[in-house]
């Protein structure tokens, strides 16, 4: 997990595409508006099926002077004043929290950002012995991406369903809290759909600036959600007094937009924080273009598309409820687009549905990691990505049902 050369070796995705290279791909036999016969279903990947708005396109043609130019690190003021009045809508939070020129960074979605974030807090020694990151177990792939590259131990932390699948830091031992330089927070969570209450934010706030970490909050699926919206951990700090100390939170246009292309986002946080990561970016990262800052500039101050995009999802969680009703421990989540279902063993579904229908998921084990011999808790499931229309999607849930 620590080998920077060895990175691909984990990636969720190559892992698939071992299992699955040898076996030809099954009949879905379904017929669904948009599908065309016998063409694979790709369930895998978290990549939304429908278009963003048509306003990006006349953006980014309005703005096509500025693909002639480099992306100016800190953005444009048009740009940081829509992050950060979505963030005053959104959240609810007073606009003297969050100074624009100094506490938001645009990123290139929030990958980049995630990823550069372990660069930025991860000293090679400091004082207690080798740097340590905590990652949710299951996790988000970057996070020990970006372990690796910053040379640090990972710590994985099970999310449990006896703990609403939410990663308990607090119960570490003080000499690896000690050792952390970095906590990733996923929430709403990839891949179970778990949502940290306002009360959980506040003691991870705590335990960072306790022992002296950055706390980095990926909360790229706060936008979709099934019931009320997710609270954030900007509302956390501001219940702790409005502070940002230690803390760096990231938003994205890729699902709340549809516009994983587009390659946008924002990372808000501490100005100190926001500046070692700046200072990084500007070595190693790409920046956002001119262009796409327009368009994205526009996109956060836009609510009508959410909405649509919202409620979407929300269709299509009705419907798997209707479809798998209590089998496979199945659960609406609070956020995100995933099912996260307990077939008994996911590698092995995963590979029979390829077999026999031509559909692809992705195995639980696959998204976490741990001590070879030890137990995986993602061994037990699938990971679902309710990304196309209704109607497929009731058809495709159907086949998998049938299948399993």
């Amino acid at each position: 997990m620590t080998d920077r050369r060895q990175m691909q070796a984990f990636h969720p995705f190559a892992r698939l595409n071992r299992l699955l290279a040898e076996v030809p791909p099954g009949e879905s036999r379904i017929t669904a508006e948009g599908y065309e016969p016998g063409a694979p279903i790709l369930f895998q990947v978290g990549e939304p099926r429908n278009q963003p708005p048509a306003f990006v396109a006349e953006e980014l043609t309005k703005a096509a002077a500025g693909w002639s130019r480099y992306p100016p690190p800190r953005g444009t003021p048009a740009y940081l004043d829509a992050c950060a009045d979505w963030l005053g809508r959104r959240f609810g939070i007073p606009d003297s929290m969050i100074d624009r020129k100094s506490m938001i960074l645009p990123v290139p979605g929030t990958r980049e950002g995630l990823f550069f974030a372990a660069l930025a807090s991860t000293p090679a020694e400091n004082g207690n012995g080798r740097p340590a990151i905590l990652l949710p177990n299951p996790f988000y792939h970057v996070y020990a991406g970006a372990c690796a590259a910053a040379g640090a131990e990972p710590v994985f932390v099970d999310a449990k369903p006896g703990r609403g699948f939410l990663p308990d830091y607090g119960a570490l031992a003080p000499d690896v809290l000690q050792r952390t330089s970095l906590c990733y927070v996923n929430s709403p969570s990839n891949p179970q759909g778990a949502v940290a209450d306002l009360a959980e934010l506040r003691e991870l706030i705590l335990l960072a600036r306790r022992y002296d970490f950055t706390i980095a909050f990926d909360e790229c699926y706060a936008e979709i959600y099934t019931g009320a919206p997710p609270p954030g951990s900007l509302q956390a700090a501001e219940a702790l007094g409005g502070g940002l100390d230690r803390m760096l939170v990231f938003h994205s246009l890729s699902k709340r937009s549809s516009a994983p292309g587009l390659r946008c986002g924002f990372v808000v946080g501490e100005a100190e924080r926001i500046m070692a990561l700046d200072a990084l970016l500007r070595v190693g990262g790409a920046g956002v273009p001119l262009p796409v800052i327009a368009a994205g500039t526009r996109l956060w101050q836009e609510e009508e598309h959410v909405a649509r995009n919202r409620a979407r999802y929300q269709e299509n969680f009705a419907v798997a409820e209707r479809v798998l009703g209590n089998r496979y421990g199945f659960r609406k989540p609070e956020g995100g687009f995933f099912l996260w279902l307990d077939v008994g063993g996911g590698e092995a579904a995963a590979l029979e549905l390829w077999r026999a229908a031509g559909i692809r998921v992705l195995p639980g084990a696959y998204m976490c990691g741990g001590t070879p011999g030890e137990d995986n808790p993602g061994a037990p499931y699938i990971r679902i990505a309710l990304v196309y229309g209704k109607e497929l999607t009731e058809a495709a849930l159907d086949r998998i049902a049938e299948v399993l």
